[in-house]
């Protein structure tokens, strides 16, 4: 058996792909800014597809399947969770990749990475950590966080700032990065009317007409709309019609604010969830000791900013089982 293959035809061929097939605007891994720490070049991938593995073999990646979209303690095996939200952002954004001829390795990369950092129970656990913790907290930071410190995954700086700008008001450097900040909202918005009306809070008929008359009627058809629209009007932006961006983030999505994410029954299992975060987190500022994650402890950080990388790192259901381990009676578990 030959252990000692000669593959630089394969890398080279698809080095020369880029260089030839994909659009002056894509960013090019032969020509990426490279890594905070240098290392030898991976004979068979190019530096995005490494980033793209990386992120996928990391912890943080495979605890994001039991961490809440929107809705908290679901019975059902079909609501999104915080993983299937970031691969359903991840196709979205490929494809739009694809039909402008950006670097797809890239895209992918940033789309699963940028939701590492984010706490247990959706945006709850993030505003109560931002309340909490003295230096504030926000889900893309912690994200960085995540690949820079807790897990050292030492990946590109086009990687790293889309994660780090794929919410909020800046930009990404990359258009690549620029696909996944707009790719996002195009997931959760519908993909939390799909799980909102599974949940019996909204019916189709009740999404308003002045959206739905121009982005379509269904998920599908909203969702390629909208795909079509930005690879129209895209060129050395990322950017859509004034039409679909006002239906989209002027109507839908404030539409969505009033009638779903500030919706009283969705908001009274946040109250819920947001009280198991406080309680944590004042036991564990008390009880360092009782932290007993390595990659926590290497990163040598103060006890404050510990407790909120090991409380942001919890899944749903391991925050709810520490919470009751540690306050509830255990009999009480039995009744």
């Amino acid at each position: 058996m030959k252990l000692q293959e000669d593959f630089s035809g394969l890398k080279q061929s698809y080095l020369e792909f880029e260089e030839n097939r994909l659009s002056k605007y894509a960013a090019k891994s032969s020509k990426s800014r490279g890594r905070k720490k240098q290392e030898t070049s991976c004979p068979i991938r190019n530096e995005f597809q490494r980033d793209r593995d990386r992120i996928l073999h990391s912890k943080a990646f495979r605890r994001l399947k039991h961490k809440t979209q929107v809705f908290l303690s679901t019975l059902g095996d079909h609501y999104r969770t915080r993983m299937t939200h970031t691969l359903e952002v991840s196709q979205i954004a490929r494809t739009i990749a694809r039909g402008l001829r950006l670097n797809e390795d890239l895209t992918e990369a940033i789309a699963l990475g940028h939701d590492l950092g984010h706490t247990p129970f959706g945006h709850s656990g993030e505003k109560v950590l931002n309340n909490l913790f003295h230096e504030g907290f926000e889900h893309n930071k912690q994200s960085l966080r995540v690949v820079d410190v807790l897990e050292n995954l030492n990946l590109t700086e086009e990687t790293r700032d889309g994660i780090l700008n794929h919410t909020g008001k800046t930009t990404p450097f990359t258009l690549e990065g620029q696909i996944v900040k707009i790719a996002d909202r195009i997931a959760y918005l519908n993909h939390d009317i799909d799980d909102s009306i599974r949940a019996g809070i909204i019916s189709e008929s009740d999404l308003p007409d002045e959206a739905i008359e121009i982005l379509g009627n269904s998920k599908s058809s909203r969702i390629t709309f909208i795909v079509k629209d930005i690879i129209i009007y895209s060129e050395d932006s990322i950017k859509m019609s004034n039409d679909c961006d006002k239906a989209m983030n002027s109507v839908l999505r404030s539409w969505m604010f009033e009638n779903v994410y500030e919706n009283p029954s969705v908001e009274a299992e946040k109250d819920k969830a947001k009280d198991i975060i406080q309680v944590l987190f004042g036991f564990y500022l008390n009880n360092i000791d009782k932290i007993k994650d390595e990659d926590i402890k290497k990163a040598g950080a103060t006890k404050e900013r510990a407790v909120v990388d090991y409380i942001a790192g919890m899944t749903d259901r391991f925050a709810i089982s520490d919470y009751m381990d540690r306050f509830v009676p255990s009999f009480w578990n039995k009744l």
